[in-house]
């Protein structure tokens, strides 16, 4: 870098606010001082060199503090967090200051080169990067230690003392992104462009493999719909579904690799080089030396660490298990019931009522995921991860494995113990109907009605002292500041490991449930759309080269799928006469098609 950072200026006239930081309140005032000043001074003296300034409102100065910064500060910080940008003969390199101009759309007085999402990115990168110097504890708290080379941030955040930071919303591109996302009912592609540069890159991904998804449903909704209805009372005739089915779901996923990299390459993500990763802010220790880095930070035995995982998690997650295989066979006492039931009266309630076992299960299903969720998160917190993605791999595993025998170990136990092809089909529709519904009224219709009647009483509450734009400014942000906060992909991408599981296992005894899917898709980008730009806080921008361990997840489901689909057509009476005298041979033939 040729240009020193000593030579930006902290103050600017025309300051844009990107991030929101808020203080408790009556947090002292010596602690406000010293963490606005580390905020604004200079990178020499281990500042941010940010700009940053309290938001003023008729009852004073409230505990919150806008976050922005200069042209060229955003344009050294993105050199810092080595943002991939197209340059003019469209190859893709990593920005640097010094180079500047050879990058497509650069102009010393464009400042659009960088969008709002990769701005507030870069300034998020930057607060969470000051770090305590010879300070002992943070200044008006003594009981909120500091060591040299700790985020400051995160202490602030783990005392209480701060308690959040958010990206503001631009409220005229976010018309114009809901306008031509959700606004009108249309076919067509997302603006996938336009949501990576409001939201960033992991969230654009996650809608760009559910678009991807959906279309990839099609073929399957569309040969699932004649084979139900001319197929419809012979279960045995799926032989042909089976096949397409179990291809299906090995070449779609080989296609998404190369959808996911042409988007990640244009967005400047996929040769993005990965940062080195700071511990997690739940991360807990005896404080000693890094080996790698030298500094001085919490040390935990990775041993401690391990004896917790086998001797309290995994136990833990088997006793899960076995009390959701019990539930099962709750179900299937149930089952029968309904089923004695309705030989005994043969009417239209009775037949109604074989229905039941199979919605009271799908419910049930749902609140134990829930529940289980909740402990998971717990345990994995425990076991006390350095690193957040070791965090999440460890959680994805305990929630993936319970999730997936929870909600499939019924139509596995159906099909290749009971053999009973009529009950399959009816518990696989009922399961996934019912879940496909509460997921739509949990994730979408609720929060949204929440937030529209908060948002209802808040106008109603500052319409009377709204006078001038910096008001507008400040009931912007005490609104956004009262939204609930996106939590991440990691709930979508669950709900859709989950229909994939039951569209490529199962459906061929249930053909139409890749139309439910398709549907239910088709309302979930809308609503999912509607969640992130009218319920939610703007999340920040986390740039990602591909969709991470759910790739392999949704690879182990196709894998799952191809053996479980090469057993339904060995078990199939049309296979089955194939092989008269020789079992072994009808084995051997689907273990090779396997």
């Amino acid at each position: 870098m040729v240009e020193s950072w000593s030579f930006l200026d902290t103050a600017e006239s025309n300051f844009k606010p990107l991030v929101v930081i808020e203080l408790a309140k009556g947090t002292k005032e010596e602690t406000i001082e010293w963490f606005t000043k580390r905020i604004v001074d200079k990178k020499a003296n281990g500042g941010a060199q940010l700009l940053i300034k309290p938001l003023v409102t008729e009852n004073g100065v409230e505990n919150i503090y806008l976050v922005g910064a200069s042209h060229l500060r955003l344009l050294l910080g993105a050199e810092a967090v080595g943002l991939v940008k197209e340059c003019s003969d469209n190859s893709m390199r990593t920005f640097t200051y010094s180079s500047r101009k050879t990058f497509k759309h650069y102009a010393d007085d464009n400042h659009d080169f960088l969008t709002m999402a990769e701005c507030q990115y870069i300034i998020k990168h930057e607060l969470e990067n000051l770090r305590a110097k010879d300070e002992k504890m943070i200044p008006g708290y003594p009981q909120a230690k500091l060591y040299p080379g700790k985020s400051i941030v995160r202490r602030l955040l783990t005392s209480g003392i701060l308690v959040q930071i958010f990206p503001l919303h631009d409220r005229e591109e976010l018309k114009k992104l809901s306008h031509s996302w959700y606004g009108r009912v249309k076919i067509g592609y997302q603006p996938l462009d336009d949501i990576r540069c409001y939201f960033g890159e992991t969230i654009a991904l996650y809608f760009g493999f559910l678009e991807y998804f959906t279309f990839a449903l099609i073929p399957m909704a569309v040969i699932g719909i004649p084979y139900y209805v001319f197929a419809w009372e012979d279960y045995d005739k799926y032989v042909m579904f089976a096949t397409f089915n179990l291809l299906w779901s090995t070449v779609i996923l080989e296609v998404w690799k190369r959808m996911c990299a042409i988007l990640t390459y244009r967005w400047g993500t996929l040769l993005m080089k990965r940062q080195f990763e700071e511990p997690r802010p739940g991360f807990h220790g005896v404080l000693g030396i890094n080996p790698v880095t030298g500094r001085e930070e919490p040390m935990y035995s990775s041993i401690k660490r391990q004896l917790r995982i086998y001797l309290v998690s995994l136990p833990f997650v088997c006793l899960c298990l076995y009390f959701s295989l019990y539930v099962m066979m709750i179900y299937f006492d149930l089952e029968q019931w309904a089923l004695d039931y309705h030989k005994e009266n043969e009417s239209n309630f009775s037949s109604l009522m074989l229905y039941v076992p199979s919605i009271i299960y799908a419910v049930v299903i749902e609140i134990m995921n829930l529940i289980y969720r909740y402990a998971a998160e717990f345990l994995t917190s425990w076991e006390n991860h350095r690193l957040e993605s070791s965090y999440q791999n460890h959680l994805i595993l305990k929630v993936l494995v319970f999730n997936f025998l929870n909600c499939f170990a019924s139509l596995f136990y159906i099909a290749f113990v009971m053999f009973d092809m009529k009950l399959l089909r009816q518990s696989l529709a009922t399961l996934l109907i019912t879940s496909q519904i509460l997921n739509q009224f949990a994730e979408s219709l609720l929060p949204y009605w929440l937030q529209k009647r908060y948002n209802r009483r808040m106008r109603k509450r500052m319409c009377s002292t709204k006078t001038d734009m910096d008001l507008s400014l400040a009931e912007q942000i005490n609104m956004e500041k009262e939204m609930g906060t996106y939590l991440g992909t990691f709930d979508d991408y669950l709900e859709l490991f989950l229909q994939f599981g039951y569209v490529s296992l199962f459906s061929c005894v249930y053909p139409l449930a890749a139309v439910f899917a398709v549907l239910n898709n088709i309302t979930e980008i809308y609503s999912d759309a509607l969640k992130m730009c009218r319920v939610y806080k703007r999340p920040f921008a986390e740039p990602t080269a591909n969709i991470g361990v759910w790739q392999l997840a949704f690879e182990t489901m196709s894998v799952i799928s191809v053996v479980t689909n090469c057993i339904l057509i060995g078990m199939s009476p049309e296979v089955d006469a194939l092989f008269p005298d020789s079992k072994m041979d009808l084995v051997l033939t689907v273990a090779l098609v396997e």
